[in-house]
C-alpha cells in the first residue's frame, strides 16, 4: 500500500474538508502542539478556536534550550518539562498541531 494512498483512505474515511477539522475530530484526544521558542505541548484537546488558541487538559510542556558553557565554549542542551491540569494555549505561538495518529483497516 502506497503512502499516498493510506493517506487518501485516512481524509476520506475522517471526512476532513478543512484543516480545522482535523481539530474537530480531536476533541478529547491527546495532540501534539509545537510552538515558537522551542515549546512543545502533549495533551487532550477539550477546545479549539479559528486563531488556534486551544484548551488543553493533562498537559505535558517541554522546554528546549541551547546555552554555551563558558569553561569550555560548548552548546549544552537543556530541557524543562512542567506538567499543567489545563492549559490555555495561545494561536498565536503555535507552529504545528498533531492530531493523533488515525489507523485504517
Amino acid at each position: 500500500v502506497s503512502t499516498q494512498s493510506t493517506w487518501d483512505n485516512m481524509v476520506s474515511i475522517s471526512n476532513v474538508d478543512e484543516p480545522l477539522d482535523l481539530l474537530r475530530l480531536s476533541l478529547q484526544e491527546r495532540i501534539f502542539v509545537k510552538c515558537k521558542f522551542s515549546r512543545e505541548i502533549k495533551g487532550r484537546l477539550c477546545a479549539y478556536d479559528i486563531h488556534l488558541n486551544m484548551l488543553l487538559e493533562d498537559a505535558e510542556e517541554k522546554t528546549t534550550t541551547i546555552e554555551k558553557d563558558l569553561s569550555t565554549s560548548q552548546d549544552v542542551v537543556k530541557v524543562k518539562k512542567r506538567e499543567f491540569p489545563l492549559l490555555f494555549v495561545r494561536g498565536d505561538g503555535v507552529i504545528l498541531v498533531s492530531p493523533p495518529l488515525r489507523h485504517t483497516q
